[in-house]
């Protein structure tokens, strides 16, 4: 029985969004107080037991490839400093058993394409798909709520929440039916359908658990919306094969991939940030 034990980044966005931000440094490498949101979203992977993190990178997206990387040049110069607590912590920023991979996708094709560009790591396993962007928070963290009902019910998991309907247009939605507390069957799934076409109001969010006959189906699907390659049409096609699950995670999300949703999270983590929480929910507190 495999357990999941890859998970795929796709991290070759342009991130417009966020311009000028985002003109020369990657999305996800924007700092939520002090950690960038990649950082964020490999330790949730790391705590669900995933220790293979394989990055679909492209062009300017280099900076993700140095943060996981040794700093020899910054290591040294905090040695010398006798800066010892900061010297552990970019040292073991990552656990020792974690490996990094990265892969260039050469061309903007979209989710399905991304994740299709990490085959020929993931091989004939199952595996996590986590998007940066979308920043969750949960006890147990959200990942591992996901892998623990993968490695109950055996087969495809995507993390899903209720939106309200007229934002259905930003998500791929889905049609289910119940199968016990928090999980439920998918039974069809739309990208970003108008609020009169949509299924239901329980939208997909960044947190997938895949098996490897998506790959299959990826390879086999048509461009869809925006002419890109869509995670969601290669799911349409799985569901008919196999049971692909929807889990209603227990946690927070914070959509990063809007301005709104990141600066919500940086003032709930600085909030409760263990350096400079009491001082900023002061200021925060006196405020006109």
């Amino acid at each position: 029985m495999k357990k999941v034990k890859k998970a795929v980044f796709p991290v070759a966005g342009l991130g417009t969004r966020f311009l000028p931000a985002t003109k020369a440094s990657p999305k996800e490498m924007m700092p939520v107080v002090d950690k960038p949101l990649i950082q964020y979203a490999v330790e949730e992977a790391v705590e669900a037991g995933i220790s293979d993190m394989i990055f679909v990178t492209g062009r300017t997206k280099r900076s993700i490839e140095d943060h996981f990387d040794k700093a020899y040049e910054l290591e040294s110069e905090l040695a010398l400093k006798n800066k010892t607590e900061m010297l552990e912590f970019v040292r073991n920023m990552l656990p020792r058993n974690i490996n990094c991979i990265y892969i260039r996708q050469t061309e903007a094709l979209g989710l399905g394409h991304a994740v299709l560009c990490a085959k020929p790591v993931v091989g004939d396993e199952p595996f996590a798909v986590l998007l940066a962007d979308d920043l969750l928070v949960g006890q147990p963290p959200v990942m591992k709520q996901m892998t623990d009902t993968y490695d109950y019910y055996r087969c495809s998991v995507v993390g899903v929440l209720d939106v309200p309907r007229a934002e259905t247009a930003s998500y791929g939605m889905v049609r289910s039916a119940s199968v016990a507390e928090r999980v439920e069957r998918i039974e069809g799934i739309v990208e970003k359908p108008k609020p009169e076409d949509s299924p239901s109001t329980l939208g997909v969010v960044g947190r997938y658990i895949l098996t490897p006959r998506i790959f299959h189906h990826l390879e086999k699907v048509k461009p869809g919306s925006g002419g890109e390659i869509q995670l969601t049409d290669a799911m349409a096609s799985l569901i008919l094969e196999e049971q692909v699950l929807a889990y209603r995670y227990v946690g927070t999300r914070f959509d990063c991939g809007s301005k709104l949703g990141y600066l919500q999270a940086t003032v709930e983590f600085g909030r409760r940030h263990p350096e400079v929480g009491a001082a900023f929910s002061n200021y925060l507190a006196n405020l006109e």
